[in-house]
């Protein structure tokens, strides 16, 4: 992941991996303002990942993090690491049930280190942390913890000089006080933060992304090789890719693409080379890791920004 200025540059040699399939229309349509109105515009083109290697994986149930020559397969308690070549597990990092480890929601490797989020879900309130690892010897070797923060803490990636990660919120009832949601669903966010783990800027998802999430909430994300954000929810099979948005604090949804096999959860973009990046998810009833080619070239960009400047005699009354 430290050779991603690189990668970034190499993205535009990517091959498709798949023809993209138009999207229909749904009444869960996005909001954009076009000439300084709002308007209800479709939803953007949807896509089909291509299916490369799978591995068995019984900690396979959560997310999985990988780096050039290992994937790591994570659990609540437990993260495996695996040779990427064969699947064979190597070692493991395992919490006791009485320990501090109760609920590992994603990883992803930056260096020498995985950088694992953790939360305290389902309990209330919301408590969250980042747990480091040696990726060499599966050694637990250093925390930073949140506390009380936005949410749950469900993924973080490093991206342009900074963290990056997600704290979901669900509209699931909490378990003290099945009247009240754990969180809500809409007041769930992708922050920016500094190398101290300071948050330093904040987006929300689009509504009908975060629709097609409850009662659950966002649980994956990893930048891509194009410059993306890849975003998975709890349980469908889709990645929802986004850009930041020119202005405003919603992320800006540029396309879907469909995982085959694939119910959600925590991911990962292996970008450890530039010449084939794959993308890597899990399927928790099959207990399997999963990479696939994703269509980088066919997504394309908005080209609106959604306003205009006007002149004399043009002004909008």
């Amino acid at each position: 992941m430290n050779k991603f200025p690189a990668l970034l540059a190499a993205s535009t040699v990517l091959v498709a991996a798949a023809i993209p399939s138009v999207a229909t229309a749904r009444p869960d349509s996005v909001s954009t303002a076009r000439a300084g109105a709002v308007v209800q515009a479709a939803e953007p083109p949807a896509y089909s990942a291509t299916p490369v290697k799978s591995f068995p994986a019984f900690d396979a149930n959560q997310a999985v993090a990988v780096d050039a020559k290992y994937f790591y397969a994570v659990n609540n308690r437990t993260i495996t690491k695996h040779d990427r070549r064969t699947g064979e597990p190597l070692l493991q990092f395992a919490g006791d049930a009485d320990g501090p480890f109760e609920h590992l929601d994603s990883a992803a490797v930056v260096g020498s280190k995985l950088y694992a989020v953790h939360s305290n879900y389902p309990e209330w309130p919301m408590e969250s942390s980042i747990e480091v690892f040696d990726t060499r010897t599966m050694r637990h070797v250093g925390t930073h913890s949140f506390g009380i923060e936005r949410g749950s803490l469900t993924w973080l990636d490093r991206y342009d000089g900074a963290w990056w990660a997600g704290f979901a919120n669900y509209d699931k009832p909490r378990e003290d006080d099945a009247a009240t949601p754990y969180g809500q669903t809409y007041n769930t966010q992708v922050v920016k933060l500094n190398d101290n783990f300071e948050v330093v800027a904040g987006w929300t998802i689009p509504k009908p992304i975060l629709d097609r999430f409850k009662p659950m909430s966002n649980s994956g994300g990893s930048w891509g090789p194009d410059g993306r954000l890849y975003l998975t929810g709890h349980d469908l099979g889709e990645a929802y890719v986004m850009k930041l948005p020119v202005a405003g604090s919603e992320l800006r949804w540029v396309a879907t693409v469909h995982l085959p096999d694939i119910q959600g959860q925590g991911i990962a973009w292996d970008r450890s080379t530039a010449k084939n990046p794959t993308f890597w998810a899990i399927s928790r009833p099959a207990k399997q890791v999963r990479s696939f080619t994703m269509p980088v070239r066919s997504i394309l960009d908005p080209v609106s920004a959604g306003w205009q400047v006007f002149g004399p005699g043009q002004f909008r009354r």
